[in-house]
Order: C-alpha cells, then sequence, then structure tokens
C-alpha cells in the first residue's frame, strides 16, 4: 500500500544544476564571447594560455637552439620560422607565468569547444559539485587544471604552441564521479537513495572503485576515445588544432587520486 501523494509538498526542479556548475559555464561562455567578438584584448590568449616552453623558463630551459637546429634543417619551413619567433619573443620576456596552469582553463579555441566541454561539465560536474559543495567544487577544478598542464607539460616542455580549454577539468570531474556514483545506493547505483543521502554515501576505496565491471569498462571507453581523438581529431577534419588529450589524462588521474582529499564525507582509506 503506498502512501497518499502529499499535494504540498516540495517538488524537485526538472533542471536541478547546481549554481556552482551554472555560474563556471556562465564564466567561460562571457570570456568566450568577449574574445569572439572583438571585446577583449588581443594579447588575452598570449597572456593566458599554457605555453609549456614558456614554462620550461621556470627551470632554465630554451627552446630557441632546438627549433633554430630545426629550422636549420629546414629552412623553408613557415611553421617552424613562426615558431621560432614565438620562442625568441617567449625568452626575451622571460616570464614563466605559472599562473597560467590554471588560466588556460578559462579560454576556448571555438565555440564548438567551449559547448562540449559545457556539456560534459553538465552530466558529471553536476554529481561533483552536489557532492563537494561549491568552495570545494571550484577548488577542484583548479587542481585538475594544474594536473591537466602538467600532463600537457611532461610530453611537450619545448613546444610553444598554446593549450586552452576546460577538458583537463571535465575529465578530473569524470573520474571524481566514478569514485561514488556506481556504489549502492549512490545516484547511479543499486537500491538508490534518497537525493540528499545518494550524495552522502561515504565512497568506498579506491581499489573496491576500480574491481567494479561498469568503472573498468567506463575507463577503458574513455581512456580509447581520447587517444583516438588525440591522435586523429586533426587527420579527421574534426578540428584545425591537435586536441591536447595527454592534459585530459593528467586531470583525470588527479582527479581519481585527489578525490578523497576534497570529499567532505567520510571515506575509507583508498
Amino acid at each position: 500500500m503506498r502512501p497518499a501523494a502529499d499535494d504540498h509538498a516540495p517538488r524537485e526542479p526538472i533542471f536541478n544544476i547546481p549554481s556552482a556548475v551554472i555560474g563556471v559555464i556562465a564564466v567561460l561562455t562571457a570570456i568566450h564571447g568577449l574574445r569572439e567578438w572583438g571585446l577583449g584584448p588581443d594579447s588575452l590568449v598570449y597572456e593566458m594560455a599554457f605555453i609549456p616552453a614558456r614554462f620550461a623558463l621556470l627551470f632554465g630551459a630554451d627552446p630557441v637552439p632546438g627549433l633554430s637546429a630545426s629550422l636549420a634543417r629546414d629552412p623553408g619551413n613557415v611553421d617552424l620560422i613562426q615558431r621560432l619567433g614565438l620562442a625568441r619573443e617567449i625568452v626575451a620576456e622571460g616570464a614563466s607565468k605559472p599562473w597560467t596552469t590554471v588560466s588556460y582553463a578559462l579560454l576556448h579555441g571555438s565555440w564548438m569547444h567551449l559547448t562540449l566541454n559545457s556539456v560534459w561539465l553538465l552530466a558529471f560536474g553536476t554529481a561533483v559539485a552536489r557532492r563537494f559543495g561549491t568552495f570545494r567544487f571550484l577548488a577542484f577544478l583548479v587542481v585538475t587544471a594544474i594536473g591537466g598542464a602538467l600532463g600537457h607539460f611532461a610530453t611537450h616542455a619545448g613546444d610553444v604552441g598554446p593549450m586552452v580549454g576546460a577538458s583537463a577539468s571535465v575529465s578530473g570531474c569524470m573520474a571524481a564521479a566514478i569514485r561514488f556514483v556506481f556504489q549502492p545506493g549512490a545516484p547511479l547505483g543499486a537500491y538508490r537513495l534518497t537525493e540528499e543521502q545518494s550524495y552522502r554515501l561515504p565512497a568506498l576505496p579506491l581499489g573496491a572503485v576500480l574491481r567494479d565491471s561498469r568503472v573498468v569498462t567506463f575507463l577503458a571507453v574513455w581512456f580509447i576515445m581520447n587517444l583516438a581523438t588525440g591522435l586523429g581529431a586533426e587527420e579527421l577534419g574534426f578540428t584545425d588544432s591537435a586536441i591536447a588529450w595527454e592534459a585530459h589524462v593528467g586531470g583525470f588521474l588527479v582527479g581519481i587520486l585527489a578525490f578523497r582529499w576534497f570529499d567532505p564525507a567520510s571515506t575509507a582509506l583508498d
């Protein structure tokens, strides 16, 4: 026998999206709109994008000799000429701009780039923001952005090409979500509890999470998709620039490993 419906009970809104997620997407959209409509400074991308060769100045690295040697072997290469010019500008300025390990995530290369990241942030960031709360969620986005920048830097230390986009933070949210959404009682698990309770369940240890077949399948599909798009998207014409898939992996790894330090619910030791 079911209890009679309470017409005065509060109803769940159709779109129950945390304000933190909406706010982040609004900021990203506003910044990209200013750039697209020519209202932002022309130097915005150069100042805010993550450029591995510039960050490498922190460690005394100089990209000019390597690019000069490459150009000597191929003197007519226009791309190398442009890269060498930018490298010389970076070295002359002498500023590593470490804050760009975060600020790059505020910029996007196109409306499609922004739209895709916004959709994935809605899908995975919503669950993470509900569990973490606003401050922890925003801090988590910052830390995973840094993880993405470092992941990209690890494989492109001498590259002068700028990297932009919130994909590393979105990947971090995906990683954080799988730490809790599939377990029993959780939002996507069996025997789901109430909305409030399902986001307050203590997360299982990472080892237990990785033994869940759904998590393993998700991880396999995610890594294959990232590898495929990272290596083939430009050649197939899906984008006019390379996808920094190493940044996605960096953000994901930081997200799955750092989850327990941001999770307000008590968790078992990983």
